[in-house]
This record gives structure tokens, C-alpha cells and sequence, in this order.
């Protein structure tokens, strides 16, 4: 099993940062038997699969990036490890009040700057964020027109995908005009992070 060790043999975070991540997990794994945050076959991966799965983001986001919108964010994944490590400004979005009193708690015992909004993406106000993230939530397609009423001409969409990406994409590419990147997860051979950049709606062509 790979552990709080192999993370940070593969993360480059500080020693700060690892400690305030410990307390995360340690939170997490306190909070999960009363309260289904995250699969019960991943709470024994979690570093693997949900610290490491989202602390590689980091280094694919922009330097000047200075606002950050993780949508579905469940138990704050990707968006709570990457405010944790600096991203600034990082709001994290989540119908489930309960999973909010959860990222709440996480908040206040590791001190991250991360805020919550306890509602459906739709009922956010609208306004552009230099990134907008969302794993595990929806397909591309689905994504891109939920989310699209954040993107501004220098936006970048981060959106972790699996096996079905290929077709994801295919079908995406019939409704939006985009700039697409891919990077291999680290985490999965059959992950990909998709990249998007330069959105713009084909849909009312």
C-alpha cells in the first residue's frame, strides 16, 4: 500500500505542508465513518489516490494564477489539498451540507484559505476565475457547459478523467472550439488530466 511516505517521495511539498495534509487525512478518516465522503475501498489509498491525485495539479497551474474554482469539490478534492500547498483564493463548491461542515473543519484545524459555497454550481454568482477545476463530477461535455459561465479568455479548465476520455473528448469537440492539452496522471496509466484553454461554445453555430 502506498502511503504518506511514497507521497512524499513523489510531491514536492515542504514539511509544513505534509503536516497540514496528516491532519487532513486524519480528519478525513475520523469524519468517514460517520459520514460517506469518500469510497470506503479508497479511505485505505487516500494518499495514492486522492492527496497525490490532486497535488499533481499543482505544477500544471499557472504561476499568475490568483482566483481557482473546484466545482462538486465532495471532500475537497482537488481544491483543498491545492489551497493547503498556496494556491490563493481557491473556492471550493458543494451541494452537501454535511460534506461542507467537513470541508469547514479541515479549514479551520490546517489554516488553509480555501472558502465554501454550500450550493449547486448554478446557484454561484458568475464571474471569471484564472482556473476552473472539477474531478469526478460530470463528462467533458457536461463540464464545459456547466462551467463555461467562468471562463474568461485566459481561463484554464483542469478536469482529471479515466478510461472514457478519448470519447469524452470526441464528443466535446462537436459542441466547443478549444485549445486541449493532456498530461498522464501519475497516479493511474489510465489517468489523464485534460487541459483547456480558449473555450468558446459551438453549440449556437
Amino acid at each position: 500500500m502506498k502511503g504518506p511516505d511514497s507521497f512524499l517521495e513523489q510531491a514536492n511539498v515542504s514539511r509544513e505542508t505534509f503536516q497540514k495534509l496528516e491532519t487532513y487525512a486524519s480528519l478525513l478518516s475520523e469524519w468517514q465513518s460517520k459520514l460517506n465522503l469518500i469510497s470506503k475501498n479508497s479511505l485505505e489509498h487516500v494518499w495514492q489516490r486522492h492527496f497525490l491525485d490532486s497535488a499533481q495539479i499543482y505544477s500544471m497551474l499557472p504561476k499568475k494564477a490568483v482566483s481557482s474554482l473546484d466545482a462538486g469539490t465532495g471532500a475537497g478534492f482537488p481544491g483543498l489539498v491545492l489551497s493547503i500547498m498556496g494556491i490563493r483564493n481557491v473556492e471550493l463548491v458543494e451541494q452537501n451540507k454535511k460534506k461542507c461542515a467537513f470541508l469547514h473543519e479541515v479549514i479551520k484545524k490546517t489554516g488553509a484559505t480555501a472558502k465554501v459555497h454550500s450550493c449547486k454550481i448554478g446557484g454561484l454568482p458568475v464571474k471569471e476565475y484564472d482556473v476552473v477545476l472539477a474531478r469526478a463530477l460530470m463528462s467533458l461535455d457536461g463540464l464545459l457547459y456547466t462551467l463555461s459561465p467562468f471562463f474568461g479568455p485566459d481561463t484554464l479548465g483542469v478536469f482529471p478523467k479515466g478510461l472514457k476520455v478519448n470519447q469524452e473528448l470526441t464528443v466535446a469537440s462537436k459542441n466547443w472550439k478549444m485549445n486541449v492539452a493532456m498530461k498522464q496522471s501519475i497516479t493511474s496509466p489510465d489517468g489523464k488530466i485534460v487541459l483547456v484553454k480558449d473555450l468558446v461554445s459551438e453549440r449556437n453555430k
